[in-house]
């Protein structure tokens, strides 16, 4: 048989028919779409006490979020797509934070960073908020007094992962 007798039967393809097959990427619009907001996350930092110096030191050479894809900490909750809660938060402060959280533009996420942050730590007392929970939904919690970078790091990936499996429908 000759190469067209092959093209014709539908044995082999024609040799533009393979270039188109090469060039074109196909997915699920979803699944595009979490990857780039899982690899472009914006950090809305809320340090208010000692684990917003383990914060800063994520961000610096050493730990390197930017290899996340989170270098950008943005000052600007209308910029911005993950809340770091880092340390205590005080009755006074909680409106702040609740203004800042509804800010943000959807989809948000919170990460409450610490033992302040996430039961209220070592101070049981009526000035202090009991769990930034009590203001804002919390995604994920990392423990320590004050948490290493490397815990703010898995947490951050665990983030991710979550967001690669985000539905468009809803959380």
């Amino acid at each position: 048989m000759t190469r067209a007798d092959l093209l014709r039967a539908g044995r082999i393809n024609a040799p533009e028919e393979d270039e188109a097959k090469r060039a074109v990427f196909t997915s699920r619009l979803e699944k595009l779409v979490n990857w780039g907001r899982k690899n472009s996350l914006w950090p809305m930092p809320l340090g208010t006490a000692c684990c917003a110096i383990e914060l800063m030191a994520t961000v610096g050479p050493r730990y390197d979020m930017a290899r996340f894809g989170a270098e950008a900490l943005r000052f600007s909750p209308r910029q911005s797509d993950v809340m770091i809660v880092a340390g205590t938060i005080a009755k006074k402060m909680a409106p702040v934070a609740k203004r800042i959280y509804d800010q943000m533009p959807n989809p948000k996420w919170v990460i409450a960073m610490g033992a302040c942050a996430s039961s209220g730590g070592m101070f049981r007392s009526y000035p202090t908020v009991q769990g930034v929970d009590e203001i804002v939904p919390v995604d994920l919690y990392v423990p320590g007094c004050p948490p290493r970078p490397e815990a703010l790091l898995l947490a951050l990936m665990s983030l991710q992962k979550r967001i690669e499996m985000e539905t468009f429908s809803g959380r």
